[in-house]
């Protein structure tokens, strides 16, 4: 997720979020080993501002069919734009959870093959293990790792990452990650997610610090709606 340079909103958007619906859905970069409900579906999108006019808009959907349980089917669309030029890139994301997290520990693998529309060329590439552990009723953890390639850059690039989700209520969850790369200053993010309703809706509010290890601050708006 780093293929942001400087002062390009190509790298600002596509190589940091790169994979879509990350960490429990939304924008934030760590995933997690669940999956959308089974015969659900969800509607993620998100604009992110960052440190030197760069700026991503992200949509995605993704459902789960009643045929294959444990088979999140996804794809998304991500346009990024800044001073130095803007770009498209549209992909698919899919995710299977090998083990609920209802067990005690709950096992993923997620993929994700982004294809750049100016450029007409594969231009991101990802695969991650998500885990994650309930440690009580209002406290999960979810840690990652993964290998991720951009056709931008040409590098391979190993990705590590944790996350802790707090229920602060029924509605309110504070959301708070870490993560790095091979390359770049390791990048940190903290959100608060608002649930309201039945739960159909999230809306989130993440400020983070050199999500692509180069820009050093960042800010996230999201909405979330499930069917």
């Amino acid at each position: 997720m780093t293929r942001w340079l400087a002062g390009a909103a190509l790298t600002f958007g596509v190589a940091t979020l790169g994979s879509p619906a990350q960490a429990a859905g939304g924008a934030h970069v760590v995933d997690d080993a669940a999956v959308e409900a089974v015969g659900g579906c969800h509607v993620e999108s998100w604009v992110a501002l960052a440190s030197g006019d760069s700026r991503l808009g992200n949509l995605d959907l993704a459902c789960t069919p009643r045929s294959l349980p444990n088979l999140e089917l996804g794809g998304f669309i991500t346009h990024s734009w800044g001073p130095a030029k803007t770009d498209t890139v549209i992909g698919l994301a899919p995710k299977l959870m090998l083990r609920s997290e209802l067990s005690g520990l709950g096992v993923g693998v997620s993929a994700s093959l982004g294809y750049g529309i100016e450029r007409h060329r594969l231009e991101t590439a990802r695969v991650t293990v998500p885990l994650t552990i309930p440690l009580s009723q209002s406290v999960r953890t979810n840690f990652n790792l993964g290998w991720q390639w951009s056709g931008i850059t040409h590098r391979h690039d190993l990705f590590l990452g944790g996350q802790a989700e707090i229920a602060l209520s029924k509605q309110l969850n504070l959301m708070a990650e870490a993560f790095t790369l091979d390359r770049g200053k390791p990048g940190e993010q903290l959100g608060l997610r608002w649930t309201p309703g039945k739960g159909r809706v999230d809306i989130d509010l993440i400020g983070g610090h050199y999500v692509d290890g180069i820009a050093r601050n960042a800010i996230t708006l999201g909405l979330t709606v499930r069917h």
